[in-house]
């Protein structure tokens, strides 16, 4: 009998499937929704600037005026003892962050909310960039780092500025032990197989008789999770008429 797939093994949560989550600093997100962030704002002190393994970015450590600290994905420039804002009243610069009813047009903005108050869905990869397109009374229209127009709530809240460390993908990793180390942070099995070099008994693609599927590369219908291994199914297929 062969072994497991990896989309089947990867379920179980062994060691090799398993990320080192106690190693991260913390959560990104914006200081908590309430009255002080609905209709006033709060300012903060960037007391420390930390390397988290599970992010990308370069994170920030906010201690505001009210004794609360939080994690943020630290903006280009920004520096220890920098001060930052956070609410509806707070200046349009760079590191604060404030409800999308109230940032301009074409301003850069990173770490959107999905609704008021969950701290931030989108745009936080390391230079993630994110830009206001247009305002339409209770919706705002935001360019995702995908391309993709999305409507949300005026009253989420997003960071403005850009992301630090845009240039992370520009540096080569030069040994193969350094991407081992970055994926498995990450939780992603690092280096990967092709199903096609493998054998018979150890995935559908795998032979001996080169590198050949030697079958459709989508499942059939009705196929168990295990087996869904290949293209995704058509939705349809022919001539459009």
């Amino acid at each position: 009998m062969g072994k497991r797939l990896i989309t089947q093994a990867r379920g179980k949560g062994s060691f090799t499937y398993r990320a080192f989550s106690h190693k991260n600093r913390g959560k990104i997100e914006h200081r908590k929704y309430d009255d002080v962030e609905k209709s006033s704002s709060i300012n903060g002190r960037v007391v420390d600037l930390v390397h988290c393994p599970g992010h990308s970015a370069p994170l920030a450590k906010i201690k505001y005026d009210n004794s609360e600290e939080i994690l943020i994905a630290a903006s280009l420039g920004m520096r220890v003892n920098d001060t930052v804002s956070s609410g509806a009243k707070a200046v349009m610069k760079a590191g604060n962050t404030l409800p999308l009813r109230s940032i301009p047009e074409g301003t850069e903005v990173y770490n959107v909310e999905s609704h008021p108050g969950d701290g931030g869905k989108f745009a936080r990869v390391s230079g993630g960039i994110a830009i206001v397109v247009s305002q339409m009374g209770d919706k705002t229209v935001v360019r995702l780092p995908s391309k993709k127009q999305k409507e949300f709530c005026a009253d989420c809240r997003a960071t403005v500025g850009l992301i630090a460390g845009a240039g992370r993908n520009e540096k080569p990793f030069m040994k193969a032990g350094k991407r081992y180390h970055l994926m498995r942070a990450r939780n992603k099995l690092y280096p990967r197989t092709s199903g096609v070099a493998m054998n018979a008994v150890d995935h559908p693609f795998g032979s001996g008789r080169g590198r050949h599927v030697g079958k459709s590369k989508i499942p059939p219908v009705g196929a168990p999770p295990g087996r869904n291994v290949g293209l995704i199914r058509a939705r349809r297929t022919g001539r459009r008429r």
